[in-house]
């Protein structure tokens, strides 16, 4: 499982000109699930992204988690983040897991987020969505279950 994890100042997602969802400051959170995720790696990204010490604390430095500053998060499932484009021009997603799996991985992702306390919107899974942030900073941060980076 993959994530970027985005420290905004606010997000929202459009479907069909309706915002389904909204944050003010937080993080947004794109996650695409690879062919043999299991709730391990939904735990793992799920923690790494509760935990992420990328808020400036009273001196500027990055400190803080999301909790401590009391943002929220937004999840967006984004199975292009398992896109392989080391071939040509045209990505491969044959690493993306199956829809009805990675929906799940996400929703557990979502649930873990909710349990440690954060308070937590979702795009519309499976939707053609217009995501729009602002970035703070800005800070952008890879989180990769098997870490390969």
């Amino acid at each position: 499982m993959r994530a970027t994890v985005q420290r905004v100042r606010r997000a929202s997602v459009t479907v069909e000109g309706a915002v389904v969802s909204q944050i003010g400051p937080g993080l947004l959170v794109y996650i695409g699930c690879a062919r043999g995720d299991e709730q391990g790696d939904a735990e793992y990204v799920a923690a790494k992204v509760a935990g992420l010490r990328i808020f400036p604390d009273d001196e500027g430095k990055m400190n803080r988690s999301v909790a401590d500053v009391h943002g929220e998060v937004l999840v967006v499932s984004a199975f292009t983040l398992q896109a392989d484009a080391r071939k040509g021009r045209r990505p491969s997603f044959d690493l993306a897991a199956p829809p009805e799996e990675a929906q799940s991985l996400c929703e557990a992702v979502v649930r873990r987020l909710q349990t440690a306390g954060l308070r937590v919107r979702e795009g519309r899974f499976r939707a053609y969505m217009q995501v729009e942030s602002v970035n703070d900073g800005p800070i952008c941060v890879l989180l990769d279950s098997s870490r390969l980076f």
